[in-house]
């Protein structure tokens, strides 16, 4: 049998050069996406496309109802991927809104990761990626709901990946910084549901950083989806994976200056980035 690994949020951007890219490298790829005409898309593209929402348990349930048959029961790799953002200040964000995002990146991430560690077990060996980002250990202002999830994502997977060893599973975290993909425009689309910002006492503060949200400007040092993909063609193919893979200028400038500067100091330049 061919190695199989899936891929959750596949519709665009990271998750679907991945899914292509690990295809043509000769693993069976379940490529699953959220919406199901996202899936549609993709099985008439040749993929198997599982539905998995991650704030609806039903559709992890169901995705692996559909995908353990087709492996015998096995499965070589995750790569838990999809997620969004909700930018606004962290006063102005209700926390319904923190609960909607925690559900989506990071309780819908455990519990399929949970659902899919007995097979990997009983297997011996698996690789669990996960996806997280340079603002998982490296906090900004305005996107406090998405720190937020990916600091306790971090730690998570932190401990996971000592609590695996020893068991032939290897845990690995991704931590891109600026990445080409879908991912501001989803974040529009979450701010437009849940930031009342012209009630907010910094409006004027949101009407001066409005043109960043709402003009698909490449980000400075942005790079291809495929940079990631990179990363995690070494973290399911090593016999040698790393705990982190970096990936980004920013990414790794960020790690130093954490190391090296102190706090208050790193507060002032990020806060004027």
């Amino acid at each position: 049998m061919t190695r199989s690994i899936l891929i959750t949020g596949c519709s665009s951007g990271i998750g679907l050069d991945a899914a292509t890219t690990l295809g043509a490298r000769g693993w069976t790829v379940f490529a699953a996406c959220r919406k199901a005409k996202d899936c549609d898309r993709l099985r008439d593209q040749g993929f198997i496309a599982p539905r998995i929402d991650y704030e609806d348990p039903s559709t992890i349930a169901a995705a692996l109802d559909e995908i353990w048959p087709l492996t015998g029961g096995r499965l070589d790799a995750l790569f838990n991927n999809g997620a969004y953002a909700i930018p606004g200040l962290v006063e102005d964000m209700p926390t319904d809104a923190l609960r909607a995002i925690f559900e989506a990146n990071v309780f819908g991430w455990h519990e399929l990761t949970r659902q899919v560690i007995p097979a990997m077990r009983a297997q011996g060996a698996g690789r669990i990626v996960q996806n997280s980002s340079v603002l998982g250990y490296a906090a900004a202002p305005w996107r406090g709901a998405y720190n937020a999830t990916k600091f306790a994502l971090e730690g998570l997977t932190d401990t996971l990946r000592m609590e695996m060893r020893g068991t032939g599973l290897h845990v690995a975290l991704i931590e891109p910084g600026p990445v080409t993909s879908r991912f501001r425009a989803n974040a529009r689309e979450q701010f437009e549901r849940w930031i009342d910002w012209r009630a907010s006492p910094r409006r004027a503060d949101y009407e001066a950083l409005m043109h960043r949200l709402y003009r698909d400007n490449t980000a400075r040092f942005e790079l291809p989806p495929r940079a990631v993909t990179r990363a995690l063609i070494h973290a399911v193919e090593s016999p040698r994976p790393r705990a982190r893979y970096r990936v980004t200028v920013p990414s790794t400038l960020a790690m130093l200056m954490k190391r090296a500067l102190p706090t208050r100091a790193m507060d002032a330049l990020v806060s004027k980035s």
